[in-house]
């Protein structure tokens, strides 16, 4: 959540992280399944098929792994010059 609200990272993972919000939606997603999980064993909520359980939990897990790969992918030079500031310094030619 720290991610997402405010781009914070932990330390370890700070160098290679260029996108924290994406980072923070990825740590969500890939823990969510456990969450869900244990909320089907323990009779909170009524239990789907196996093959939901299964097919649901592991979209939500592999999409949040996708976006961890997202999330440490470098930016492109265009995409630096869209943002706010840097796109103002004339570059030599």
């Amino acid at each position: 959540m720290a991610s997402i609200r405010t781009g914070w990272t932990l330390p370890w993972v700070r160098r290679r992280v260029t996108r924290p919000r994406i980072y923070g939606l990825a740590g969500l997603l890939v823990g969510a399944p456990c969450v869900i999980q244990g909320l089907f064993y323990f009779h909170v909520v009524a239990s789907p098929s196996w093959e939901f359980r299964f097919f649901g939990t592991n979209a939500l897990m592999f999409s949040g792994l996708i976006l961890m790969g997202v999330s440490q992918m470098r930016r492109r030079a265009v995409e630096a010059s869209e943002q706010p500031g840097g796109g103002d310094v004339p570059r030599p030619s």
